[in-house]
């Protein structure tokens, strides 16, 4: 595939792998981890989901089935650390819900649904947003789906390729529209845009001059 604004993106992604490196991304050691990381790192740091996790799992709780059976308050508790904790309880009660009373508790049987269809479903769930949702298909599915955060949206507005106005699907259309459909080069992108964004591509005192994209831009697409 090869386009005008795909070779920017490929460009891109060059540039920031040079610079970075693999980013090792998503940081968990089961699918159904990954969906729990999601739903959890909503308004807060990975550190504050890391440390819920590990409640979780020093209580042999990290499965489908022991969080469909935990009482929410319970459930809270736990996850305290992570931040809006009682809200989030109830988010991850009701995808725990979702997975065992439609599909058995199994990540395994969603192998079979569409992506669209699936996204869909996803979405259908109380605070299970296009971010949330497109993060479960792609770290936990494998699904090509490409994720877009406030550090995608901050670099390609910095560099001239969205204007102001570009919304989510338009920002994932880029991506998807101008670069193959491969769940493994979604998944490196997209974390190496959050490593720029955390790092370099700041909200304030950005360290443009350390950044390998310095002098990349184009008249904005959307």
């Amino acid at each position: 595939m090869s386009s005008y604004y795909g070779d920017i993106l490929q460009e891109i992604y060059r540039r920031l792998f040079r610079h970075f490196g693999p980013q090792h991304w998503w940081p968990a050691e089961s699918p159904f981890e990954v969906c729990v990381g999601a739903i959890l790192t909503q308004n807060t740091n990975w550190r504050n989901v890391e440390r819920a996790i590990e409640n979780l799992k020093a209580r042999n709780l990290l499965s489908p089935q022991a969080l469909y059976e935990l009482p929410e308050d319970l459930l809270a508790e736990l996850i305290r650390p992570a931040g809006y904790f009682r809200v989030k309880a109830r988010r991850l009660g009701e995808f725990v819900r979702w997975l065992v009373e439609r599909y058995g508790g199994n990540l395994s049987a969603l192998e079979e649904v569409d992506t669209g269809e699936l996204r869909r479903e996803l979405l259908t769930l109380r605070g299970i947003g296009p971010e949330t949702a497109d993060s479960i298909l792609l770290y936990a599915l494998g699904r090509p789906v490409f994720v877009v955060d406030a550090y995608t949206r901050r670099i390609l507005l910095r560099h001239g390729l969205v204007t102001e106005e570009a919304d989510y699907h338009e920002i994932q259309e880029l991506f998807m529209e101008n670069l193959p459909a491969d769940p493994d080069l979604f998944n490196e992108y997209h974390a190496l845009l959050v490593a720029c964004g955390k790092h370099l591509c700041r909200s304030r005192r950005p360290r443009c001059g350390d950044c390998p994209l310095q002098e990349m831009g184009s008249d904005p697409i959307f």
